[in-house]
């Protein structure tokens, strides 16, 4: 007993240590996630958000821009009111900022909503061997940066809400359901060694 409550206690120690620097955390890609989650990966690739940044482009999506107002000729991928939804992490610290220098993040990738992964990449990557053994709590990945969409729809809310030119005022299909949307982006397949 105790042999095994020595690894959950470093691992406790260490999740502690680095939650003081979670909101340090940087993006990482969606790439570097599939690596571990490749069926949510496969999943979301089917997605609208997979290819949300080639939507900017011009004449791409005519009659939804001519229907939200927008003019369909013009170039929208340097327009900071469009990238905060096409991109991941636009404006915030280590997020996308043009396709020179940060392509990687182009499109609505994984932490656009589970937030910048490089602290909870870490913990899960060093841990590995403690939690195919153990499991571990989503509560200790919150601790380091882990957003979890599906406990609150605000985060979903942010480029889902009023102020998009595509909303349900324009065309119901626009119409934001969070418990659909969440089944909808990839499905849920239940994670390996998360602790019930």
């Amino acid at each position: 007993m105790m042999k095994r409550t020595i690894p959950v206690l470093l691992s406790l120690i260490l999740l502690m240590a680095l939650g003081s620097t979670a909101g340090a955390a940087d993006y990482i890609g969606g790439k570097k996630c599939k690596a571990c989650h490749i069926k949510q990966y496969k999943a979301w690739e089917k997605t609208s958000m997979a290819n949300s940044f080639e939507n900017l482009n011009p004449n791409v999506k005519v009659e939804e821009k001519k229907k939200a107002g927008l003019d369909p000729a013009k170039d929208y991928t340097t327009d900071a009111k469009c990238l905060k939804c096409h991109t991941t992490g636009y404006d915030k610290p280590g997020g996308f900022k043009n396709m020179e220098e940060t392509p990687k993040l182009a499109n609505v990738q994984c932490e656009a909503c589970h937030g910048p992964g490089s602290n909870y990449k870490k913990v899960m990557k060093k841990n590995k061997k403690t939690w195919k053994e153990n499991g571990y709590t989503s509560d200790e990945l919150k601790s380091v940066g882990l957003i979890i969409p599906s406990e609150d729809e605000k985060t979903c809310l942010v480029c889902h809400g009023g102020d998009s030119p595509f909303n349900e005022k324009l065309d119901a299909k626009y119409k934001f359901n969070f418990k659909e949307r969440l089944k909808k982006t990839h499905k849920h397949f239940p994670l390996k060694y998360i602790k019930k």
